[in-house]
């Protein structure tokens, strides 16, 4: 591998990624290589499934993605996407006051991200010791980010180094891991003799599918998986809110499956034929899965689909009204994931059932511009950029360790 490559776990809610890359000229990436492995998923309260297939999947994947690179090639880190369901989010506003107007430097910001996030995991600890209920047990840090800044004069910024002023205030975002998860894939990869960093999966994919000068202001993000859904309101580069559900196309071919009498495998396969806008969706047709041929009703299959939709409608109508306000109201909701990617007329039905523009968005790029891989995609970004700012160089100008 080479030095300015890194390797990023994918992690979704049915198979896993891994993929070596690094950035290319003008916002692209190189892709070194890149390898999928499907394995049991996980369940509604969060629970690696089968952690045997887990560990397999990503070990074959690995193993895979070493060969193609170089059998040789060490990987010593490995940037770990978080999925929505194992996360919790907290945000905050915070301030740091300066004795004089001096220039904010990136340790002030470090500063201003840790003292939130002491307090907020001592108030924990508090509520527990009194007999309450502590929100952080069970779960770790793993990133802290600033939505918007606020100078002593009331600058509104979304970077704030270099500027001068005797304040700082900030709309911060803690992203905090399950435990159990972190720990899991620790153990796996400690076998491969690599080291874990957790990223969050849907704030990589939001920053990096959502322009930003949209993230500005509030912006609305959806990333429907295979069995889990994860609905964020995002406010320059980091999340004011956000909650999961277990949803997803897998769900929705249950329940197809369900009503038509159909197996299960089949109708996960039969999705990507449905329209749901189609003029004509009458008549009967033929299906041949893994050499058995299937009969079904094309009006009876879509109105099925639309019923299976209705769970994530339901999911992202309470979101809204849990989230609602002048700064949401109104605004489209972006969705992406692997779920509705080839679902036609999905995206159409939630819009009219949320009575909500819905716009699905995918990588801006040649070749992955599917909404199926945006996850794997935002998390490069988000590990090439934290690789960079890991540089000596960059630790040295920013004050290493502060």
């Amino acid at each position: 591998m080479g030095r300015d490559s890194v390797t990023v776990l994918d992690v979704r809610s049915a198979e896993v990624a891994v993929m070596v890359g690094k950035r290319g000229v003008n916002g692209t990436f190189v892709f070194d290589a890149s390898k999928t492995e499907p394995y049991s998923g996980f369940d509604a309260e969060t629970k690696i499934i089968d952690e045997g297939k887990f560990e397999k999947a990503i070990k074959d994947a690995l193993k895979a993605v070493r060969q193609i690179c170089d059998e040789h090639a060490r990987i010593r880190e490995m940037y770990v996407g978080v999925p929505g369901a194992f996360l919790k989010v907290y945000s905050d506003e915070r301030e740091l006051s300066f004795p004089k107007k001096r220039s904010i430097s990136q340790r002030d910001v470090r500063q201003l991200f840790e003292n939130g996030r002491l307090e907020l995991e001592e108030a924990g600890k508090n509520a527990a010791e009194n007999g309450g209920e502590n929100d952080l047990a069970g779960y770790r840090f793993i990133r802290a980010t600033g939505m918007i800044y606020l100078t002593a004069d009331d600058r509104r910024v979304i970077d704030p180094v270099g500027l001068v002023s005797s304040s700082l205030r900030g709309e911060v975002s803690y992203y905090y891991c399950k435990e159990e998860f972190a720990k899991l894939v620790e153990r796996i990869l400690e076998k491969e003799r690599i080291v874990a960093h957790f990223l969050p999966t849907p704030l990589a994919m939001a920053n990096f599918l959502i322009p930003s000068e949209t993230r500005d202001e509030y912006a609305l993000f959806c990333d429907v998986g295979f069995l889990s859904t994860t609905a964020s309101v995002i406010l320059g580069n980091g999340t004011v809110f956000e909650q999961s559900a277990w949803v997803g196309r897998g769900q929705i071919a249950l329940h197809v499956a369900n009503r038509l009498d159909l197996p299960y495998d089949a109708v996960k396969a039969m999705l990507s034929r449905v329209n749901l806008n189609a003029a004509q969706d009458t008549g009967k047709v033929e299906f041949t899965y893994l050499g058995a041929t299937f009969e079904y009703d094309r009006a009876a299959f879509s109105e099925y689909v639309r019923e299976g939709l209705d769970g994530i409608c339901e999911m992202l109508s309470e979101f809204l009204e849990l989230c609602s306000g002048r700064e949401t109201d109104n605004k489209p909701v972006y969705i992406s994931g692997e779920g509705l990617a080839d679902i036609r007329g999905a995206i159409e039905h939630i819009s009219k059932r949320l009575n909500r523009v819905c716009e699905e968005v995918a990588p801006d790029l040649p070749c992955y511009n599917l909404p199926s891989i945006s996850s794997r995609i935002g998390l490069m970004e988000m590990a090439c950029e934290d690789h960079r700012k890991s540089g000596f160089f960059y630790r040295l100008l920013n004050g290493i360790g502060g």
